[in-house]
């Protein structure tokens, strides 16, 4: 079967094609509303990279990768809510632990949506939530900077770094609770409508039966770490729609340039050892944002002065990809991108 022919790749692009592109601009500017949440849910989406037995279909990473392609493309702020929620469908995958029975295969059937709020890990050794061990559980304390889906998420992986130096990860309810109160939602110049807001952990309780991953921080961030270096779909998703709007005489070189720049993306992202060719994948990387701010720069440009409306697609297309430049940056990938970017800079002298 070819990717495009698989069922899920099918599904996405009626999902695209009939709710969330004819409503981007809407929902760019109102925010996803659950009516959007709930198409995602019954399309299956939401248990793609999911154990068959538990109600996922367990496709192969090619499949992954071009349903979040068309989503981003479609809306990338549906697409940022619905993709929170594959990192907790893999963490249960993994793991032999009593909240897997409870929690995945509502998970998998896309009955529950899941956030997460983890991405402050990587601040180390800087903790900004901390936990303890108590009778039957653990408290969390601290701030999450960021959380994302407020309002739409059921529930919502939490982490942070034990007295022992150990990454913990459970799950809990997302909504306002002792020990957990939300902030006001944030207003930003991308994906304000995709709820994201800060989390204050005044001793939140979560018991024992919800911790889904306790490991050493040390050995956490290794397995990390080499996520942070691969392109993200998202960004050929949104180049895509970006080169759809500009005429074919331009866009034919530049959709050119993108689709090989994503096959060596992709084929960096399939090789069997994660952790090898680092400085390869960062370069890819950091090209493929390149390529990204030219094609949103080809729509503006080919949108004209209508382009600074803040309902055209243009206009939302290019913040979108302000967006990604930073989403789950490290400072290895922040110096990669600064080098590129330099570099760049000088050759054009």
């Amino acid at each position: 079967m070819t990717i495009a022919a698989h069922p899920l790749v099918a599904r996405a692009r009626e999902l695209a094609d009939g709710l969330l592109s004819p409503a981007a601009e809407r929902v760019d500017q109102e925010g996803v509303p659950p009516g959007h949440i709930e198409a995602v849910k019954r399309s299956g989406l939401l248990g793609v990279s999911a154990p068959v037995a538990y109600g996922g279909s367990a496709a192969p990473a090619s499949v992954v990768r071009e349903t979040a392609e068309i989503l981003a493309g479609a809306c990338c702020s549906t697409w940022f809510v619905q993709t929170q929620h594959q990192t907790p469908v893999l963490t249960l995958a993994g793991t032999a632990l009593p909240v897997r029975e409870r929690l995945l295969g509502p998970l998998a059937r896309g009955e529950l949506l899941s956030g997460v709020a983890y991405a402050h890990l990587r601040s180390y050794p800087r903790i900004p939530v901390r936990v303890r061990r108590e009778a039957g559980g653990w408290r969390f304390s601290g701030t999450v900077p960021w959380y994302t889906g407020w309002g739409l998420n059921d529930v919502l992986l939490l982490a942070g770094v034990t007295e022992d130096d150990e990454a913990l990860f459970a799950f809990v309810e997302a909504r306002e609770q002792p020990g957990l109160r939300p902030s006001e939602p944030m207003r930003l110049a991308a994906l304000t409508a995709s709820r994201t807001v800060s989390l204050d952990l005044d001793g939140l309780r979560v018991p024992e039966e919800a911790v889904a991953l306790r490991t050493p921080y040390p050995r956490w961030a290794a397995a990390d770490r080499p996520k942070t270096r691969n392109a993200n779909p998202a960004v050929f998703g949104i180049a895509q729609a970006a080169l759809a709007l500009v005429e074919e005489e331009y866009a034919a070189a530049l959709r050119g340039r993108l689709a090989e720049i994503r096959r060596r993306a992709y084929a960096l992202a399939d090789h069997p050892v994660p952790y090898e060719h680092a400085a390869e994948r960062l370069a890819v990387r950091a090209e493929a944002f390149t390529l990204l701010r030219t094609a949103t720069t080809a729509a503006l440009v080919s949108g004209g002065g209508r382009a600074m409306s803040l309902d055209h697609r243009a206009q939302r297309l290019a913040r979108e990809g302000l967006f990604l430049l930073v989403q789950g940056q490290t400072s290895e990938s922040r110096t990669a991108h600064l080098k590129r970017l330099a570099e760049r800079h000088d050759s054009g002298r």
